[in-house]
């Protein structure tokens, strides 16, 4: 590890950072349009679920893209797009152009997620790859919840405006953000998974030490068409990737979104106890994850962390309105698994894909994900509406179940391996895996 690491850590984390800013400021912007604009539950669904919809469309377009053209030229461009939407959102004068605003952010986050994973994978050495990588989603977090410390201070500075200006608010962190990536190199795996030999050398001796070489088992390959992620040799890893991060974060966005509602609902009120001890704990749970990365087997994580959750939740849906002693804990417990189990997201799909591939499989994991949340966040006011606080709840916990099922039969353990040794032990079943693989 040395300064240049550090500096690709920063540029890589303040892009997720301004994901979950984005993403956690609708919260609490959706009550305070709510009236304003005459919307429904179908308009706050679609604006809730808008930004999430643009980041399946952008990781589909930019993880190909990135695959084919580089890292470094999508790494610059989409802080750029940050920056420009997270202004125009003081323009908004209704819920269409807010809703346009939203996609277009979604595509840039979308490229976010395809590249970040992918580059710093790429640049750091492997005994700290797990940690590094798990700072993404930690980070990724600490925005989430920095988003809601903003808005209930903007809110008592602005006024019956003040929403214009929690969105817009974004636009500080994706322009320091833009100017730590500004001049940044071409990742070096990249560069010889194309043949670029000499290019990929001179920037290892510049930015890593005279005293280290490119991996030579990124040497030029085969290009891996789009297609073939849904072959037999890549298969059950997309199955994989893609399913698991959309069991994580169908009942974390669905929840997120609409804390308010939803902690109103559980008798829990707002303020304090609700919506402030709840981020209080997903931030608590980022830091947890990120600290036990790299000391726990991922394949044990990821199955731990799904029972986990999948219990608070059946508990909370079959006792919604139980004693403040019972749903207090259970939900806070909820929120800090479920925190410290979305570390694996920025690790595991960048893990078990192969350089030739990897945006491209990361991107498809994350749109699949991104699909999800973007469908809790749309029907979770409709199934409030319909089935209460205690139905949306079991819905939840039925879908988390099925991520633990999938991560019995399919979860690989990659920790300590090298990013090739990662991406072949994915292709097989955890059963088949080498003892030192285990």
């Amino acid at each position: 590890m040395n300064a240049f690491h550090l500096r690709v850590c920063c540029y890589t984390t303040g892009g997720y950072f301004c994901d979950g800013y984005i993403l956690g400021s609708i919260g609490l912007v959706l009550p305070l349009i709510a009236g304003p604009m005459g919307l429904g539950s179908v308009w706050l669904g679609l604006l809730g679920a808008s930004a999430l919809v643009g980041i399946f469309l952008g990781a589909l377009i930019f993880g190909p893209l990135t695959d084919r053209i580089g890292r470094q030229k999508i790494l610059v461009f989409d802080l750029v797009v940050f920056v420009l939407a997270s202004l125009a959102q003081l323009f908004a004068d209704g819920p269409v152009l807010l809703l346009v605003l939203r996609l277009v952010l979604g595509l840039a986050m979308g490229a976010d997620y395809a590249i970040g994973p992918a580059l710093l994978c790429e640049f750091v050495p492997k005994r700290r790859r797990g940690n590094l990588l798990a700072s993404l989603s930690a980070v990724w977090t600490i925005g989430f919840v920095a988003s809601y410390a903003a808005g209930f201070a903007i809110q008592q500075l602005a006024g019956p405006e003040a929403w214009r200006w929690m969105l817009a608010s974004s636009a500080v962190p994706a322009a320091i953000t833009l100017l730590l990536r500004l001049g940044t190199p071409e990742s070096p795996r990249w560069l010889m998974s194309r043949g670029r030999v000499e290019e990929a050398r001179r920037i290892v001796h510049t930015y890593i030490g005279a005293d280290y070489e490119p991996d030579e088992a990124d040497a030029a390959v085969e290009p891996v068409r789009y297609r073939e992620l849904f072959t037999r040799r890549y298969r059950s890893r997309t199955i994989f990737a893609g399913t698991f991060w959309l069991c994580q974060v169908f009942p974390y966005f669905a929840i997120g979104t609409f804390l308010p509602a939803i902690s109103h609902a559980l008798g829990l009120g707002g303020g304090l106890l609700g919506e402030v001890l709840y981020n209080l704990l997903l931030a608590l749970g980022a830091v947890a994850g990120l600290l036990v990365m790299d000391l726990l087997p991922r394949r044990r994580f990821v199955i731990v962390t799904f029972a986990v959750v999948c219990i608070a939740l059946v508990v909370l849906g079959l006792a919604p309105s139980g004693p403040l002693a019972l749903v207090l804990p259970t939900f806070l417990v909820l929120a800090f698994v479920i925190s410290a189990a979305a570390c694996l997201e920025s690790v595991y799909p960048a893990e078990v894909f192969p350089t030739e591939v990897r945006a491209s499989g990361v991107g498809l994991a994350a749109a699949i994900s991104r699909a999800g949340a973007a469908l809790s966040t749309f029907v979770l006011p409709l199934v409030l509406d319909a089935s209460g606080v205690g139905g949306t709840m079991l819905l939840l916990a039925a879908v988390v179940a099925a991520g633990l099922v999938l991560s019995v039969f399919l979860a690989p353990e990659t920790r300590h391996l090298s990013l090739a040794e990662a991406a072949g032990t994915a292709a097989r079943r955890p059963a088949d895996a080498p003892d030192g693989a285990r």
